[in-house]
């Protein structure tokens, strides 16, 4: 791409179609998750993502799972590494603020990870519905990456729980 000149970056990006149309699955499971439900008076918008988020423990681990399947998609959609790597930063960000009691599921029902994602992932596609394909190895490992981190996060922030429950519980004289 270093040995492409000005006027060849420019024909390729002309030729990279602008907003495509993603799979409709995806769209409706973003929209489900993020802003299905209206408050009728105020008009905020809320989903599933606000509601499974107040279930302690597992409704962050439930959300982001179905984040990382909105991520993996940007892979078959042939969207740029950095695209990919601010996907996964917008999950971080919804997983992280999330663990703050109330006010991180208040932070979630504004932030809607996925429609984020989505809007990410039709600006930077670089092919359309039709002619998606099974994605480029390297970009594979580059989300692997990503969701391993993510994971990591997930994982690591049960097992602290699980610790400082237990350790309080053992203070207590509870176990």
């Amino acid at each position: 791409m270093a040995s492409m000149t000005f006027g060849e970056r420019i024909e390729r990006a002309s030729k990279r179609p602008g907003q495509v149309q993603v799979e409709r699955e995806l769209e409706l499971l973003s929209r489900w998750m993020d802003s299905r439900f209206r408050i009728p008076v105020l008009g905020w918008r809320f989903g599933l993502n606000a509601i499974i988020d107040l279930v302690p423990g597992i409704g962050d681990t439930a959300t982001t799972l179905v984040a990382l399947y909105v991520l993996a998609s940007g892979v078959r959609y042939r969207v740029s590494k950095v695209t990919l790597l601010r996907m996964g930063l917008n999950i971080a960000i919804y997983f992280i603020v999330g663990l703050v009691p109330w006010a991180g599921d208040l932070f979630d029902a504004w932030w809607k990870p996925n429609l984020r994602n989505l809007a990410l992932l039709r600006r930077r596609t670089t092919i359309s519905v039709g002619d998606r394909v099974k994605g480029r190895v390297s970009d594979w490992l580059f989300v692997g990456l990503i969701i391993t981190v993510l994971l990591g996060m997930l994982f690591g922030t049960l097992a602290l729980s699980f610790f400082i429950l237990r350790f309080t519980a053992q203070h207590l004289g509870i176990l």
